[in-house]
């Protein structure tokens, strides 16, 4: 008996932490047979879970929304980071989300081991949280872009360009991303076709789901790289390469995702990747780094360096 329930609850977190799941791969992780996962379903069933099965070869099992929302099943470490991420989440990015995580986190707290609430309240009597700069996002709009990127699902949204233009877009969401200012979908868009790095700030509205659509691959294996490399540098007519005299984990906790692409060279030494409307604001913006550097370009950029440089040594009464 003691091993049924603990399969069912196995099979519970299962579906509650994957949409879809074919039976054969939910029978390989509980090491059951068809049979067995087909009679835990209906267990499942048989106490409200609302586990819906899809015939044929594409199909499978579904845990659906109920009318109550099913127990969640964290273990020792997801209840931590939940119950941190709900306490420092007032002063986030996302607009009116305050009132709601007090009242969820009330509730964790209720139900968490003694051992897991000292955790916690350590944590919490360690940080303090300083207000957010840049502008919120309505996190009923997160909710909907992460379920459309879990799901697959296209959407039809309002997005207004950085002209303040208003365009209509059909997209397909694969990826959010946060730098800790301002949230970020990296979708394809299919008019014109190609990937594409969204504002969530400026999605006007709710989007309209669409149809579904198969799975595509990111444009590049590490998604976040490129994220950071369409909002950092791309966007701007001009763009510049620095050698930073340093290595590139030392770099990367000076630079932000959203100012710049950091690239390893060696472990004495990375490339520096930055963009911006002119060239005038990157030798004080990369002085500031405090490394030693060298520019490799544009040319322009390396003149401009150097009449700074005879600037700053008269100012500060060198020959």
């Amino acid at each position: 008996m003691w091993e049924t329930s603990a399969r069912l609850l196995k099979l519970l977190s299962l579906l509650q932490a994957h949409r879809d799941w074919t039976g054969p791969r939910l029978a390989a992780r509980l090491d059951v047979t068809l049979r067995t996962v087909r009679r835990d379903i209906g267990r499942l069933r048989d106490l409200g879970y609302p586990v819906t099965a899809t015939p044929g070869a594409a199909g499978g099992y579904r845990l659906e929304a109920g009318a109550a929302m099913p127990p969640l099943l964290l273990d020792d470490d997801e209840a931590v980071a939940v119950a941190v991420g709900l306490r420092t989440a007032a002063n986030g990015t996302i607009a009116g989300i305050e009132e709601t995580s007090v009242r969820a986190l009330a509730k964790l707290e209720q139900v968490l081991p003694s051992r897991l609430r000292r955790r916690v309240n350590a944590v919490g009597a360690a940080t303090v949280s300083l207000a957010a700069r840049g502008p919120t996002v309505d996190p009923a709009l997160l909710t909907l872009l992460a379920t459309a990127c879990r799901d697959h699902e296209s959407l039809r949204l309002r997005y207004t360009r950085a002209d303040g233009t208003l365009s209509r877009r059909l997209v397909e969401p694969v990826r959010l991303a946060c730098t800790g200012r301002r949230w970020y979908l990296l979708a394809w868009d299919r008019e014109p076709a190609g990937w594409r790095t969204f504002r969530v700030d400026r999605i006007d509205g709710t989007p309209t789901p669409g149809p579904r659509f198969p799975p595509r691959d990111p444009p590049e294996e590490d998604v976040a790289a490129y994220i950071s490399r369409a909002i950092s540098t791309a966007p701007y007519r001009v763009q510049a390469t620095i050698r930073l005299h340093a290595p590139a984990e030392a770099a990367a906790e000076r630079v932000s995702p959203a100012s710049g692409v950091v690239e390893a060279v060696d472990e004495h030494s990375c490339l520096l990747h930055v963009g911006g409307p002119n060239l005038a604001d990157f030798p004080v913006h990369i002085a500031q780094l405090g490394f030693e550097f060298e520019v490799l370009s544009p040319p322009e950029l390396v003149a401009q360096v150097r009449a700074l440089a005879g600037l700053f040594g008269r100012a500060a009464g060198g020959s």
